[in-house]
């Protein structure tokens, strides 16, 4: 079970720093009573909303007294912060303490979930080895305390965020962000969303279980919901090292983080412009209201951030290529061509952003032009139109009827949540 957790309707930001120096003591008590190295594994700037960036500099002011003590973000394939956007999100830590986590270079190959796990994991979706490989540095070096920090959030690939993610693709190599990414794409994005254990979760925890047992480490499980006056604040806080943990606060996610809405013919998505600067993050906006699109609905966002595709050159370059054209046409150019084979994440990304021609997605993008956003088949909408006419700031989560008469379901946070109908609700189990 976990070691402790606090569940409230809302947990300020003093509460949160007494549970964190709580966790202080207990991974005192529980790993080490004199930890000399000290890693810290928060999640990127794509997160920071969740404040796990000024939560990882009171860990890292706590045991930097007396430890040696190093922060990696785990980025995944995301492009890595810049020493400006580490200031902003971690605050005092210095950069030289803060390590770039390289997908390609910096990671060692420990083992493998086989084949067969994955197939009968997945009902046969998919049906390949996925290798594991994380960061050597994790592996290598000699830590006495780890401690992972992040958000329990409805997620398109493991149903929620954070736990064992955090290893597994926000530390992960190259061979195993490509291989998971593909077989949860094939299982289906809307069969992952909102699911306590999806088929990569339970690969993920086997992998942890055989390959990452010896680990000094702890898992700090942040939960958020928007309160009455529709500010997103903290709900619920998990300190453990098991399964547990992460079922306590998925399940708190569960009930919070997933509104049950009819068929939307209308939304308007805000992604804010210092966290998401590809459609790469910011097509969360899509994967989290999906569920809730009615046949023919339009998907409005508004991204004042973006700028590019792709987080790398390699991935914006495939996404400019193909475009997002539907799971059976990408599909059948996975199977013929080499760089989506390659870059199997990248094949997913593309899988998980198209509509199926179910409902239309229009990007008002603060730096994209129209023919770029139009030639990855989504529609075009100028930003300061958009922002004219959908002015953030004035509306309210929800349903909201315009001066103009028109009616539309505005997100300020799509990233925070899941939006579905009823029918189309994950079974939790």
């Amino acid at each position: 079970m976990a070691w402790f957790y606090e569940k409230r309707v809302e947990i300020n930001k003093d509460e949160i720093k007494s549970l964190v120096f709580k966790s202080v003591t207990e991974c005192i008590t529980r790993i080490c009573k004199n930890p000399k190295k000290v890693l810290l594994l928060p999640p990127d700037i794509t997160r920071a909303h969740s404040g796990a960036g000024w939560i990882t500099e009171l860990f890292y002011n706590y045991f930097a007294q007396k430890a040696d003590v190093y922060v990696i973000p785990t980025l995944g394939q995301h492009v890595p912060h810049t020493e400006e956007q580490n200031k902003w999100m971690f605050g005092n830590i210095p950069e030289s303490k803060i390590i770039k986590h390289d997908w390609r270079k910096d990671v060692k190959r420990i083992g493998t979930i086989p084949a067969d796990y994955v197939k009968k994991s997945t009902d046969g979706k998919a049906d390949w080895d996925i290798p594991v490989s994380i960061n050597r540095i994790v592996l290598e070096e000699p830590w006495d305390l780890i401690i992972n920090v992040g958000q329990v959030v409805p997620h398109e690939v493991l149903g929620f965020a954070n736990h064992n993610k955090n290893y597994f693709i926000g530390l992960g190599g190259k061979d195993t962000i490509c291989a998971s990414h593909m077989a949860a794409a094939c299982f289906g994005i809307e069969n992952n969303l909102g699911s306590l254990i999806t088929p990569l979760r339970h690969c993920y925890n086997k992998a942890e279980n055989e390959l990452l047992g010896h680990l000094p480490d702890v898992y700090i499980l942040l939960v958020m919901a928007y309160n009455k006056e529709g500010v997103l604040v903290h709900t619920g806080f998990y300190c453990g090292n098991d399964l547990d943990t992460y079922l306590l606060a998925a399940k708190q996610s569960m009930s919070e983080n997933i509104t049950i809405v009819p068929p939307l013919k209308k939304v308007v998505a805000f992604m804010q412009g210092d966290e998401f600067f590809s459609t790469w993050v910011a097509n969360k906006a899509i994967y989290r209201t999906r569920k809730a699109m009615a046949e023919g609905g339009e998907l409005i966002i508004i991204a004042p951030g973006l700028k590019r595709f792709g987080e790398q050159e390699e991935v914006d370059k495939i996404i400019r290529k193909y475009g997002y054209t539907g799971t059976e046409k990408i599909m059948q150019l996975w199977s013929a061509h080499e760089d989506l084979q390659d870059l199997t994440h990248a094949t997913a990304h593309l899988i998980h952003g198209s509509t199926e021609d179910r409902f239309k997605i229009t990007y008002a993008p603060g730096y994209l032009t129209q023919e770029e956003i139009e030639s990855v088949n989504f529609n075009f909408l100028d930003y300061d139109k958009a922002i004219e006419t959908y002015t953030p700031e004035k509306l309210k989560n929800g349903f909201n009827t315009l001066d103009n008469g028109e009616k539309i379901f505005f997100i300020s946070t799509p990233s925070a949540g899941l939006w579905t109908t009823k029918d189309k609700m994950s079974n939790p189990f």
